[in-house]
């Protein structure tokens, strides 16, 4: 996994500069662009992110590790179609996890930090969480059937490169199939909305099938709103990483009764005891 995402640093960053070009010499007031100091909070997040992953990878490695031994089950390497199951497995997977991180807030908290921008465009993509601990129970259970560490990590890093380039305003809308089959930056521009009518939806990985039989579809009609419901106005990276966390800790201290700091905790990121908004939402 460490290899592809390593392997494609070169494209993404030639990606960028074509991007970043292509605003300036085309310039449309209807696009919000790049920022300098919100880039350099993007790549700075990717970057913490990967060393951080190249320690936590170890731990997730030996988690896969040790289920993939309790069963008995295994997918073979050698059969074209395992490699399509792998594929579905994974999407399907993605999606959860995706789903759950915006739902729960304990789990909102370490994924808020790719909504945090209120840009749109390809460094949004490597605005990645500093805690990615709570993304390991998504993909055990693809352990558990068969699928071998190596086989889920290698999927994970495909479905993390595909995402890379639906991070941007300069493509509208591919041809209806498409839109219809995968993610695109039509719906993945949906999914960073602040609008109300965006808010929790599009959760797919490669495939947006997931959102259409889940009801969480939601197709672009207004123009996007990037960025959360409450913005955080900083662009210091260790408040962009940690600031839900420092909220959630408020507001657990702050609680009256135990129902109160699990609601906190385990309820959505705009739940309040008094059926209010908290939190923050995107």
């Amino acid at each position: 996994m460490a290899e592809l995402i390593l392997y494609a640093i070169p494209a993404f960053v030639l990606l960028l500069a074509v991007e970043l070009w292509s605003f300036r010499l085309a310039a449309d007031e209807e696009l919000v662009g790049y920022e300098a100091r919100d880039t350099r909070t993007s790549l700075t997040m990717g970057g913490g992110n990967v060393a951080i992953n190249a320690i936590w990878k170890l731990v997730v490695v030996v988690v896969y590790a040790g289920l993939y031994e309790l069963t008995p089950l295994r997918m073979p390497a050698d059969e074209w179609w395992t490699y399509v199951l792998l594929f579905f497995a994974d999407d399907f997977s993605y999606y959860w996890f995706h789903r759950i991180h915006h739902e729960v807030r304990v789990f909102w908290a370490s994924h808020v930090v790719h909504h945090s921008s209120e840009h749109y465009n390809l460094s949004t993509a490597l605005r990645q969480t500093w805690t990615p601990m709570t993304a390991l129970p998504f993909w055990a259970g693809m352990a558990l059937v068969g699928f071998a560490p190596w086989m889920i990590l290698t999927q994970q890093a495909v479905s993390l490169i595909y995402q890379f380039w639906i991070h941007t305003e300069r493509i509208k809308r591919l041809p209806a199939p498409i839109e219809f089959v995968f993610n695109t930056p039509s719906h993945h521009r949906v999914h960073h909305g602040a609008n109300e009518i965006y808010l929790d939806r599009n959760y797919g990985g490669i495939l947006i099938i997931w959102d259409r039989l889940f009801g969480t579809f939601q197709g672009e009609t207004e123009r996007v709103r990037y960025g959360l419901t409450k913005n955080i106005r900083s662009f210091k990276p260790t408040r962009v990483a940690f600031h839900e966390f420092a909220e959630i800790a408020h507001d657990v201290r702050g609680a009256s009764s135990w129902r109160e700091r699990l609601g906190y905790m385990f309820r959505g990121p705009g739940w309040s005891p008094d059926g209010g908004e908290g939190g923050t939402r995107g």
